[in-house]
C-alpha cells in the first residue's frame, strides 16, 4: 500500500510517502489510521485525533468506514477551507 501524507500530517509522520503492508484486519480508512498510530512518535502524533485528518484512497476522498486494500494509494491531509 502506498501510503502519501500531506501538509502538518507530513511534517509529524516525517517523511512524505512510505509503502507498507498493513496486517490483514485492517481494512479501512479508519483501522488504517488506527494501526498508522502505532508505528511511530510522529505516526502517533499525527493521528492522535482522526477527526483532524482526511483522507483519499486512489484519489477519491474517503470517509472512515471506506474500504482499503493492499495495491492502493491512500492520501492523509488536513481538511481543505475554501474562501
Amino acid at each position: 500500500m502506498k501510503l502519501l501524507y500531506f501538509a502538518w500530517v507530513r511534517q509529524k509522520v516525517g517523511v512524505a510517502e512510505e509503502k507498507l503492508s498493513p496486517p490483514a484486519e485492517v481494512r479501512d480508512v479508519a483501522g488504517l489510521m488506527a494501526w498508522l498510530a502505532t508505528r511511530s512518535p510522529g505516526h502517533a502524533d499525527a493521528f492522535a485525533n482522526p477527526r483532524q485528518i482526511r483522507a483519499a484512497v486512489n484519489q477519491d476522498f474517503a470517509g472512515p468506514t471506506a474500504l482499503v486494500a493492499a495495491n492502493d494509494e491512500v492520501a492523509f491531509f488536513p481538511p481543505v477551507t475554501g474562501g
